[in-house]
C-alpha cells in the first residue's frame, strides 16, 4: 500500500510566498494559471487553495478578465499556522490506523494513546508556526538566496 504525504501545506505556503513577493514589487493580481505556472502545478489546484485562504481574509481574489489573486492582509499579520490551517483544515497531522480487535493492553489502548500523541504533536506544530509571519518568512528566503548567490 502506497501512502502519499499531503503537500497542501507546503503548496499553499509556497502560494502565499508568491504572493508576498509580487506585493512587494506591486504586481497585479495574479491569476490561477499564473500561479499554477510558478508553482509547476494546474490551475485546478491552486483554485481549491485559494478557497480557505480567501474564506480567511488572507487572499483576496478578483473574479473576471483582470481579476485575480493577491494578499488580504500585510505580510506581518499572517502568520503560518493560519496558512496551515487553510491548508489542512481540520485534518489530524497523522491518522490512527484502523481499529484493532482489543485482545491485549497495546491494541485495547494504542488509539487513545496514538490520538493524545497528535493532538500534542498538533499543538506543538501550531505553535512553531504561529511564531512565524509570511513576512518573517520571505526575509529567510532573501537570506537563503544570498548565501547561495555567495556561493556561485
Amino acid at each position: 500500500m502506497e501512502t502519499l504525504l499531503d503537500i497542501r501545506f507546503s503548496r499553499a505556503l509556497q502560494l502565499m510566498l508568491f504572493l508576498a513577493v509580487a506585493a512587494e514589487d506591486d504586481s497585479a493580481p495574479l491569476s490561477s494559471a499564473e500561479l499554477a505556472r510558478v508553482l509547476n502545478t494546474n490551475p485546478s489546484l491552486v483554485r481549491k487553495l485559494l478557497v480557505p485562504l480567501t474564506e480567511e481574509g488572507l487572499v483576496v481574489c478578483v473574479k473576471g478578465r483582470t481579476g485575480g489573486a493577491r494578499l488580504g492582509r500585510p505580510t506581518d499579520r499572517i502568520t503560518l499556522a493560519e496558512i496551515y490551517r487553510c491548508a489542512v483544515g481540520d485534518k489530524p497531522l497523522w491518522a490512527c490506523s484502523p481499529g484493532v480487535e482489543p485482545v491485549c493492553q497495546v491494541t485495547a489502548h494504542a488509539g487513545e494513546y496514538f490520538a493524545t500523541l497528535t493532538a500534542e504533536a498538533e499543538e506543538a506544530v501550531l505553535e512553531s508556526l504561529g511564531d512565524r509571519t509570511l513576512a518573517d518568512s520571505v526575509l529567510e528566503l532573501r537570506r537563503l538566496d544570498a548565501g547561495h548567490a555567495r556561493q556561485r
